[in-house]
């Protein structure tokens, strides 16, 4: 049990007031503005649901007693497992993070160099996921580009399976291979049910646009009972209005909107809910996070608190080049805000250059900041055996505490020692030739990635894998052959 005497940091954004401002103005843009809903299916459901009116072309608007009864449905915690069945965090709790963004390249760590994203880098990055101790879970790091298209989302799947035992956030870029990509798993695991570990990933569309690619993704989660992720991510300027306020209360509109419609599909269904808010350059060169950016995901996690919903968050800044200063800024802010806050799952760590790029470097550099962030907002116990009042008698003025019974007992875990950055006084800096601290990084983090092994069960998982995506991919083309053939016998 923790001590109640634990000094422990805590951070909060907003009042009660403030809270119950955004969610009436939330319920105000639902009610008046509408969703506008692209899935039949789905405005059928809301039409049955809330009533015919509600329904006008392709927009609903959602009453707030429709809201209030969704938010009464939704389980208010979730348990998240590993592939082994082992309990790896419940939320609410501690923040947890994971690594992967979906990117189109890979930086290579000890070059920066940057190349397509491959197979081989799928592995390696999952694997460095695996090893490092900060990282709760494993996202879709990439999108694999050295096979074929219909089936790259297969095989990043595949690779992440067999290379961690971690949980998984799963990002299906094609619609079309989302239930595969679930039926590969099922075929690799069995029942994704009962002790969740794969967690899929969906955005619908800013400003209030619940698109059928999401929608559908949605319905097919739901009726298998996985949990999923509802996020949505706005460019302030440009898909939401340019204040902050503006911007948190649409966001938050639009999460309860996603929250309705999956309580109307099926009630009780376990849903995380959290926004990626950035801000949209004027001067053209794209979206980027920045301080107020990573205040409004605070505020969000406290709005899901507020609704007593598992919160989703943002991992951290994009902008940096790769395990650089400049990322090293963000997501020292990021990292040790979101522990201190009431962030919940944050598994997007690891984007550079606007999220198109992965680079390992600063992963590993992540992982430290991690592992401090939590360590400072854990905190420390204020007891009498903490306090230790008879070893500072027994010192004395002018004593010393080396050899007391606490030092030899403490000392070994009394503060943080970094794996990658050796504590080198001035002397030893000079005597190893001035080395820098980005070419440690790069080195430590080569190494690491060269010794990473396969995870449990790695070789029947892909043994098993490879074979269901070939026949996966025969029946594909026996399917187009046939639609050809059809085809010419027409004309």
């Amino acid at each position: 049990m923790e001590s109640t005497n634990r000094i422990k940091p805590s951070l909060t954004v907003l009042s009660e007031d403030q809270k119950e401002k955004i969610h009436s103005d939330s319920l105000r843009i639902l009610s008046s503005v509408g969703v506008q809903v692209l899935s039949k299916r789905a405005r059928e459901i809301f039409a049955k649901s809330i009533g015919p009116g509600a329904v006008v072309d392709e927009t609903v608007r959602i009453p707030s007693e429709t809201v209030v009864a969704a938010l009464k449905s939704v389980p208010s915690s979730m348990d998240i497992y590993d592939r082994k069945g082992s309990l790896a965090f419940h939320l609410p709790g501690e923040t947890r993070f994971g690594i992967g963004v979906t990117v189109l390249y890979y930086q290579e760590p000890e070059t920066d160099q940057v190349v397509p994203f491959g197979r081989k880098h799928m592995q390696s990055c999952v694997r460095l996921g695996q090893a490092l101790t900060g990282f709760d879970a494993v996202s879709t790091v990439g999108i694999v580009q050295d096979v074929p298209v219909e089936v790259s989302d297969l095989y990043a799947t595949l690779d992440m399976i067999a290379n961690t035992t971690k949980p998984l956030v799963i990002l299906v870029s094609d619609e079309d291979a989302f239930s595969p990509v679930l039926d590969l798993l099922e075929h690799l695991h069995g029942d994704l049910t009962s002790k969740p570990f794969i967690i899929p990933y969906f955005n619908p569309i800013t400003p209030l646009v619940m698109n059928d690619e999401t929608v559908s993704k949605m319905f097919v989660t739901i009726e298998r009972g996985l949990p999923f992720i509802y996020s949505n991510m706005c460019m302030s300027g440009a898909t939401a209005p340019i204040t902050p306020a503006g911007t948190l209360v649409l966001l938050n509109a639009e999460l309860l909107a996603g929250l309705v419609l999956s309580q109307l599909i099926k009630e009780g269904t376990p849903i995380f809910l959290g926004c990626i808010p950035t801000v949209f350059d004027m001067t053209g060169r794209g979206f980027f996070n920045d301080a107020m950016r990573y205040l409004q995901n605070l505020a969000c996690a406290e709005m899901m608190a507020y609704y007593r919903v598992p919160h989703f968050g943002t991992g951290g800044g994009s902008i940096g080049w790769g395990g650089d200063l400049i990322s090293a800024g963000q997501h020292w802010m990021n990292h040790l805000l979101s522990c201190m806050g009431k962030v919940g799952l944050a598994p997007f760590v690891g984007g550079v250059f606007g999220a198109k790029v992965f680079s390992p470097s600063l992963v590993v550099y992540a992982n430290e900041i991690i592992e401090q962030a939590r360590l400072f907002t854990r905190g420390f116990v204020l007891d009498d055996a903490s306090v230790a009042l008879d070893e500072i008698a027994e010192a004395g003025p002018g004593g010393h505490y080396l050899t007391s019974n606490l030092t030899l007992k403490l000392f070994r875990d009394a503060y943080y020692q970094s794996n990658v950055f050796p504590n080198l006084t001035f002397e030893d800096w000079e005597a190893k030739g001035y080395p820098r601290a980005d070419e440690a990084l790069r080195h430590y983090t080569k190494q690491l990635i060269d010794r990473l092994q396969p995870s449990e069960g790695h070789a029947d998982l892909m043994e098993r894998g490879e074979a269901f995506i070939q026949q996966y991919q025969a029946r594909g083309l026996k399917k187009r052959s046939s639609r050809r053939s059809r085809s010419r016998a027409t004309s």
